[in-house]
């Protein structure tokens, strides 16, 4: 196939704004962040950005019930306006629906998008519908708002900034592996009752981190930001070569949850999880050092953690709790590395 000339999703990018033409007009932002951003004038700029959901790639018919794929549809792209500190006002929905698909399941997805719209303020305004033979693809655009020069890139970590995630990761990705067993593990292999619904809940119905994105960029806290979608590890790496710098980050002060929630079973690798799992949609953003102490403990009743910081090097590298360092290659999702059949 085509696509297996290219490494990553990285290489592909790349590629994609070499023989893209350059910014024109009001574009002040194009391909390669988390949305693309354009000038309107009256002090606001537009954030534009659209999301495919795949049957059998982003959603599994036999583990995601219809609501959940339709939250999950809007949330993808509700997180990426989040990373840029902005605010969504629309969204066009584009289905192309398989043959197979029942009124029942349309009425679902609809009603678990139409929720989280609700929820947002969004106002769906229109989009397109397809049958198809074979499976289901979900195209959704969400068109946001953020004052002019307020929107957040990957693009502004310096170093000596220090990095903060929102809440805890590594839950969805639990999530999904408890959902793939379709039952709950026996009583000693199993997470506790509190964790195991925690991820549960976080695989189906992630929650986008608007709010906060807003409020990092109207206090101008952050220097730089991206949501946490294909794990820490490849989403930090993102961020740093968008930057031209590297990072460090410390394994124990990472957001996991503790040994005891995970029983006596090895297959939970709470580290590897909080490392590399992905579609916890928390915000990974760096702060200047004369900043630091304005970011506030919790947000709206949410832990932000200190994990890091940024450094010259460009490498990006994990500090044990013995004190050596170990590179941290990417290791979250990456279509062209983990293409699925």
């Amino acid at each position: 196939m085509p696509v297996r000339a290219f490494q990553n999703e990285s290489e592909f990018v790349r590629w994609l704004r070499r023989i893209v033409p350059a910014r024109r007009g009001r574009l002040k932002l194009g391909i390669g962040d988390d949305a693309a951003l354009i000038g309107v004038g009256r002090g606001q700029e537009l954030i534009l950005t659209t999301d495919l959901s795949i049957e059998g790639v982003h959603y599994l018919p036999t583990i995601h019930p219809p609501r959940s794929v339709g939250h999950r549809a809007l949330a993808r792209s509700l997180s990426d306006i989040a990373a840029m500190g902005g605010t969504p006002r629309f969204a066009l929905i584009s289905l192309a629906i398989s043959r197979r698909t029942t009124r029942r399941w349309v009425e679902g997805f609809y009603a678990g998008l139409l929720d989280l719209a609700g929820r947002f303020g969004v106002a769906v305004i229109g989009g397109d519908t397809a049958i198809v033979p074979d499976r289901t693809v979900i195209d959704v655009i969400v068109c946001g708002e953020v004052p002019a020069r307020r929107a957040l890139l990957r693009s502004g970590a310096r170093p000596g900034d220090h990095i903060f995630i929102s809440g805890r990761l590594g839950l969805s990705a639990l999530g999904l592996r408890l959902l793939r067993a379709r039952r709950r593990p026996r009583r000693s292999a199993a997470p506790s009752p509190r964790l195991f619904a925690a991820a549960i809940r976080a695989h189906l119905y992630p929650e986008p981190q608007c709010a906060l994105g807003s409020f990092l960029a109207r206090r101008r806290l952050a220097s730089a930001m991206i949501d946490v979608s294909d794990g820490l590890s490849t989403d930090l790496a993102h961020l740093c070569a968008a930057s031209s710098v590297g990072a460090w980050i410390g394994e124990e002060l990472l957001p996991k949850p503790q040994p005891a929630d995970f029983g006596r079973a090895e297959q939970w690798d709470p580290t590897d999880l909080t490392l590399h799992g992905g579609e916890d949609y928390q915000l990974l953003f760096t702060v200047p050092r004369g900043r630091v102490r304005q970011v506030p403990r919790e947000f709206q009743g949410m832990r932000l953690h200190w994990i890091g910081a940024i450094w010259v090097s460009k490498r990006v590298e994990l500090l044990r709790p013995d004190g050596t360092h170990r590179r941290l290659e990417p290791g979250g999702w990456d279509h062209f590395r983990n293409p699925r059949d």
